[in-house]
């Protein structure tokens, strides 16, 4: 592990001044506005935004609905609202390179407009999401940022994703709603000038879409490089994109590389050739005088000023200059700006002054940075508070930490009211020109900027336990009925914890924490049990910090979730082989199988799987586990030798090779949006008799009930004869799949393969996946 002084040396390596000031010099040259629109965090169109904003100047923002809290991670195991906080931090990141702004429609963690799982439908999409909530907000956003320009990344077309096609269909709306005084907003109305739609296709690995994109009417030119840093757009693009690790993303993109971006005018309320998607609107300050002559002097002063800087780079001193002079024409005419010009430029000479104040940093070379050194801090704790300001070339210079409310710096220490409020891992917006609070706000002789904190610091809640477990099952079939709740980080620690229970259970303070009792007639069912401290509700946090994020958290309410349930156990040894990804080892642990986890020595030995009737392997292990590819010829001859090989939902790059991967040909089917069933109440149709499906458990009806975000994805397309497919599902108006849970035996062993996402169903504590999970891992015979 690096230590804190390397990271931060890694960092300012990162940023050389002069490529800095040269990125900061390009917002100048223009002041038309973009938005992109899309889902998810990763939606944006990321190498066409690069040469809009970094090589045109174009003014960038993204709005998305979603935080993608219903997707994988391919970098550690949060989830739902925790993985929505991770991703939040991620889209900063990504904006950061970018130089754009973000907003969010879904602007908390039980926001009803989430990513609730796979939909093939934008109808559905915004039942689910509420559409006049969705059309709230994204009205109130538009009112907000004020773009010329709407681009949302994908159609509203059969084969997209339903998020996608409701984002789509909500842009249409979105020009007229915005732009109506009698819609219900806060914000005076705003007409966008242009909504292009892409003129290519969004099929790929996921998606397969049924019609053909519209036909182009320009493009968006891309495959060039920066003149300075020598990067083409493209990789400006994946370095982006490379800030979506949750997800994967960030490709090498050589020299050369990139593709140009058609696009289709769908609606515009400007006249003239529409040849690049800024024509018709105003260009620059110059522009902007005939639309407010009283102005006009300073814009055009200011306008020449700009000019004067980009042609002095690399000169500093004649770029501070220049930027001087332009910011206090550019503040004049700020402040003088009709009432009557105001709604259409006021906007755009704040954007302006915010850009000049960063030039001019840079430009002056000066180095301002803040930090705390606690991260995790509680209302009431205090920490040290470390200020570095180096004026460069500045002859008036003041830097004064800008804080959020309840936090206060006295010298070189950062207090924390006890009546502060938690950190947001959901903040509604961004800008990375303008960064939210703890930030250093800097005066440079009347010009004032903010700078963020360098790893800021997180305040936790005033009333807080972590529990472990959080949830847990118990199964009446066996003889465990106590629970130890572990708790730590009690805040406050003198608090006394307890449990809201029904009646008949006990709870007793242990050495750790809590053990919990459950009478042997507890009835079945799913139980919330709420930690009270002192007698009052607490919140449970995750603290979330990877290299690549500023650390953030994300609370809820503190309590224990236990399902209780009967399910049969088979006379097997399991051994299980995990990535990180999953928790069915626990699971079935909790269930009372005997389960052993494989060590990366284990796979070399066939000796270590001698003694197991069941290998379980886990959610995209084949992918993201050392050695298991390679022990695979290991594992299909244990299975000829009489062992019962189980592999769980794995996408096709995750190294499966339909003909070598699994003992027998199985291909996994893409694009996933045809080998899927997203209703998470499908029916389910035993249609073959199978041991898998009655021994040791009966499945039927009432273990398809309950489940959460889909039924499965990734299903089979096509496999070896061999193997037999039990189980039928399918979407509404959809024919019927039949690869979700194949079986076959295999000399004297069997191998199984599902792509039901049972991972994901045990963890929400769904009964009938438990019961489902256990038949899997009966012996082969």
């Amino acid at each position: 592990m690096p230590t804190p002084d390397q990271t931060r040396l890694d960092a300012a390596r990162a940023h050389p001044r002069i490529l800095d000031l040269w990125f900061a010099l390009r917002p100048l040259t223009n002041v038309v506005r973009l938005m992109n629109s899309g889902a998810h965090p990763d939606d944006e169109t990321s190498s066409m935004l690069a040469a809009l904003g970094l090589r045109d100047g174009v003014n960038l923002s993204y709005a998305c609905s979603t935080r993608g809290e219903g997707g994988q991670n391919d970098i550690g195991i949060e989830a739902g609202g925790d993985l929505g906080a991770l991703r939040t931090r991620e889209m900063e990141r990504a904006c950061d390179i970018l130089n754009m702004r973000m907003y969010w429609h879904g602007v908390t963690a039980d926001d009803p407009i989430t990513d609730f799982g796979f939909s093939k439908s934008g109808e559905e999409t915004l039942g689910r999401w509420g559409k006049d909530a969705l059309m709230a907000r994204f009205v109130q956003i538009v009112r907000t940022e004020r773009p010329d320009i709407l681009i949302p990344t994908f159609l509203d077309i059969p084969g997209q994703h339903g998020h996608h096609r409701a984002m789509t269909a909500a842009a249409h709306q979105v020009m007229q709603a915005a732009a109506d005084p009698e819609f219900a907003c806060e914000l005076p109305p705003w007409q966008i000038s242009k909504l292009y739609l892409p003129a290519w296709s969004g099929a790929g690995q996921a998606y397969d879409d049924d019609e053909p994109p519209p036909p182009a009417t320009l493009e968006v030119p891309a495959t060039g490089r920066d003149p300075v840093s020598g990067w083409p757009y493209a990789r400006i693009g994946q370095m982006s994109r490379a800030m979506h690790r949750t997800q994967g993303m960030g490709r090498w993109m050589p020299a050369g590389a990139g593709q140009d971006w058609p696009l289709h005018l769908a609606e515009s309320h400007v006249s003239g050739p529409d040849l690049a998607v800024t024509d018709g609107l105003p260009q620059n300050l110059a522009d902007l005088a005939s639309l407010a002559p009283a102005i006009g002097p300073d814009l055009h002063t200011a306008q020449k000023a700009i000019d004067a800087a980009i042609a002095g780079f690399p000169d500093f001193a004649t770029i501070a200059v220049k930027a001087r002079a332009a910011y206090d024409h550019v503040a004049a005419a700020e402040h003088a700006c009709p009432p009557d010009a105001a709604p259409l430029i006021a906007h755009r000479l704040a954007a302006k002054r915010v850009q000049l104040g960063h030039v001019l940093r840079l430009a002056l070379g000066i180095e301002a940075r803040a930090r705390t050194e606690g991260t995790w801090l509680r209302p009431g704790a205090q920490t040290k508070l470390e200020v570095e300001c180096d004026p460069g070339d500045a002859a008036d210079l003041t830097a004064t930490p800008d804080l959020p409310d309840g936090w206060h710096a006295d010298g070189h220490s950062l207090h924390i009211d006890a009546a502060a409020r938690p950190s947001d891992g959901h903040r509604a917006e961004y800008d990375p020109a303008d960064p939210p609070a703890p930030a250093l706000r800097l005066d440079i002789g009347g010009a004032s900027i903010r700078v963020p904190f360098e790893r800021p610091a997180v305040v936790l809640s005033a009333r807080a336990a972590t529990l472990n477990p959080e949830t847990e099952v118990v199964n009446l079939a066996t003889q465990r009925r106590q629970i130890a709740v572990a708790l730590s980080d009690l805040h406050p620690s003198e608090a006394k914890p307890s449990l809201d229970l029904p009646t008949g259970w006990q709870a007793e303070r242990s050495d750790t924490g809590l053990t919990l009792r459950l009478p042997n007639t507890a009835p079945q069912g799913l139980y919330h049990l709420p930690l009270l401290l002192d007698g009052q509700p607490a919140t449970s946090e995750t603290r979330i910090d990877h290299p690549h994020i500023d650390p953030t958290m994300q609370s809820r309410p503190a309590a224990l979730s236990v399902r209780v349930l009967h399910a049969d156990l088979p006379p097997a040894r399991v051994a299980y082989i995990g990535s990180g990804h999953d928790r069915v080892a626990h699971w079935l642990k909790a269930l009372g199988v005997d389960v052993t986890d494989l060590s990366d020595t284990d796979l070399d030995s066939d000796a270590a799987l001698a003694p197991f009737d069941t290998v379980v392997i886990g959610i995209f292990a084949l992918r993201f586990r050392p050695g298991l590819l390679e022990a695979m010829p290991r594992l299909h001859a244990w299975v000829r030798a009489g062992g019962h090989l189980v592999t769980l939902y794995h996408r096709p790059w995750d190294n499966w090779a339909p003909e070598t991967t699994p003992p027998l040909r199985l291909e996994i089917g893409q694009p996933s949006l045809r080998w899927r069933v997203t209703d998470e109440a499908a029916p389910v149709t035993q249609a073959q008799d199978h041991p898998l499906l009655s021994s040791p458990n009966k499945i039927g009806p009432e273990d398809w009930k309950g489940w959460h975000k889909e039924r499965g994805l990734y299903f089979a397309k096509s496999w070896d004869p061999a193997y037999a497919t039990p189980l039928e599902m399918n979407d509404p108006g959809e024919a019927a799949l039949k690869g979700a849970l194949l079986s076959a035996e295999v000399g004297k062993g069997r191998h199984t393969h599902t792509s039901l996402i049972l991972q994901h169903q045990m963890a929400r504590l769904v009964p009938g996946a438990f019961r489902l999970m256990a038949n899997l891992t009966a012996p082969a015979a």
